[in-house]
């Protein structure tokens, strides 16, 4: 299980309070690395999103992870992540409507739906409201991802 991610974003603040607002959660500065903030779902499991400044980069230190800075940092990334969410489908339209980020409902090759929802029109999540979340469940589980392998040709 995935506890928490890293992302970052144009506007660091304004990611978090969104994705807090996804979740029905809240928001804490990051006391790691400044200008940054923990979106936290107020769960039972810790879930959480830390949302840095774009161009921040971990990076092995002497003991522990670093912080560095690049100047010069992508506008896009290779990191996405599906994520449950408490929010309704007609909460996450009109979300992204407000905040002019596209998003789209779509269907996953048939075996299961994501509503996609590009931050800053830039990083990809995935959200999966509990009308959808079971779908996703029931696909991700041993013996159907065996069935599908099966089905693919794959050992």
């Amino acid at each position: 299980m995935i506890r928490h991610i890293s992302i970052s974003a144009a506007n660091p603040r304004h990611v978090a309070e969104v994705m807090a607002e996804l979740w029905g959660g809240r928001i804490l500065p990051f006391p790691s690395h400044a200008g940054s903030y923990m979106a936290l779902a107020w769960d039972e499991r810790g879930t959480m999103i830390e949302v840095y400044p774009l161009g921040t980069e971990l990076v092995p230190g002497d003991a522990e992870v670093e912080f560095r800075e690049n100047d010069s940092p992508s506008h896009f990334q290779a990191v996405h992540a599906a994520i449950d969410v408490t929010a309704s489908e007609e909460q996450i339209l009109a979300i992204a409507a407000r905040e002019g980020w596209r998003v789209l409902s779509c269907n996953r090759g048939g075996f299961f739906e994501v509503i996609e929802l590009w931050i800053e029109n830039r990083l990809l999540l995935e959200l999966l409201t509990p009308k959808i979340a079971p779908l996703y469940t029931k696909f991700m589980q041993p013996e159907s991802l065996e069935a599908f392998c099966a089905a693919m040709g794959v050992a």
